[in-house]
């Protein structure tokens, strides 16, 4: 009856232990220091040579031994634990991606430097002049592209687009602009008539700036390293599909001025247009 109960009271220990993990967690490391402590003895007390390697050695396979042993026992709830943190972890970059994009996109600005404060730039289908960046935004003053001219709207654009969009540097832009114009007229007249005429009236306008042209376009040249049209007027004729005379206009010439250029070109041309046609109708008549 006895041995009964002593296998009883063992079965209980055995399964409170079995579900106690800390309690075996403690076991085992009590009984490894212990082990662990005796041998350390040993080889103190039988050991001639220098103790210290040998001592180290021991302390860290005891060392290893634990954590692999800790590691076991609670392997279940460590797993449990290490996808609770991860399923946290996916839930807060999942929450928080526009923000990290946002500041990776600022971190991007930073090294990369494709603009400065004030530069022009064109991101995406935005145009504007640079006013501040932060760390989650930049910031634009709105330029309408083709006269040159500030909405007076402001673009607030979060650095993530800075990393998928196309970034164009227009800084030049801001004192000179390759303007691009045309004219668009029938084919009762033939504009090469008085295309000379055309090139004399563009180079007059463009004369006063011209040398300063000439340098700020080198200098546009030397430091992109390419070629672009400039200084001089292009003047080009070409026909629409249908069957239109088309003139193509091309002036380097100051920002602010570019609008009142292509006026005063446009003036010209319909001047002399209409003086060609009265005199074409003439001569046929």
């Amino acid at each position: 009856m006895e041995w009964l109960n002593h296998t009883n009271n063992l079965k209980a220990l055995s399964t409170v232990l079995a579900n106690n993990k800390f309690v075996i967690a403690l076991l085992f490391i009590f009984l490894f220091y212990m082990i662990k402590h005796l041998i350390v003895i040993r080889i103190k007390q039988k050991s001639k040579q220098d103790k210290r390697l040998q001592i180290d050695v021991v302390n860290n396979i005891f060392t290893v031994l634990i954590i692999v042993m800790v590691f076991n026992i609670w392997s279940e709830e460590i797993q449990k634990f290490a996808f609770s943190i991860a399923a946290f972890i996916v839930a807060i970059v999942l929450a928080t991606r526009e923000f990290i994009q946002c500041f990776i996109g600022f971190i991007y600005i930073l090294s990369s430097r494709p603009f400065r404060i004030g530069d022009w730039v064109k991101v995406g289908n935005h145009y504007g002049e640079v006013h501040s960046t932060d760390w989650a935004k930049l910031t634009l003053l709105e330029v309408n592209i083709d006269d040159y001219q500030y909405t007076g709207k402001t673009l607030y654009l979060p650095n993530s687009q800075l990393i998928t969009s196309v970034i164009k540097n227009l800084n030049f832009l801001k004192r000179y602009a390759i303007h691009h114009f045309t004219i668009v007229r029938d084919d009762s007249v033939n504009p090469f008539e008085f295309i000379d005429e055309l090139y004399t009236r563009a180079s007059l306008y463009c004369s006063d700036f011209k040398e300063v042209a000439i340098r700020y376009n080198q200098l546009i040249e030397n430091r992109l390293e390419v070629h672009i049209a400039g200084p001089e007027p292009h003047i080009q004729v070409a026909t629409s599909e249908f069957g239109d005379t088309q003139i193509f206009f091309t002036i380097f010439c100051p920002t602010e001025i570019a609008l009142e250029i292509e006026q005063k070109l446009t003036a010209d041309f319909m001047s002399l247009w209409f003086k060609q046609k009265v005199s074409s109708s003439t001569l046929s008549n």
